[in-house]
């Protein structure tokens, strides 16, 4: 799933739960909040949320949590995604 007519919350949401199995997931497009500003490229679909809770973050302190969604997003980053915010849980955390 990369076509680019794909939504892009649809895109992220794919490859979070092949790359990560969550127990929860929730993809939030934020970018209206961001018209104008920078890295606002007028498609809609700049600045996204993510909520996620899967077993393979037990363990992991908050950064390396963050680099395995940042993996598995890795080329949207790159060139399609300006920003994004990322709550990352194992399950049974708060």
């Amino acid at each position: 799933m990369t076509d680019a007519s794909t939504p892009l919350a649809t895109l992220i949401d794919a490859r979070l739960r092949d790359a990560l199995s969550p127990s929860a997931l929730i993809v939030t497009n934020d970018s209206h909040q961001h018209a104008g500003h920078m890295g606002d490229d007028g498609t809609g679909e700049t600045h996204f949320s993510v909520a996620i809770e899967s077993a393979a973050f037990d363990g992991l302190n908050r950064v390396a949590r963050q680099r395995l969604v940042n993996q598995a997003l890795a080329d949207l980053l790159s060139t399609r995604i300006h920003a994004l915010a990322i709550r990352a849980r194992a399950p049974g955390e708060d």
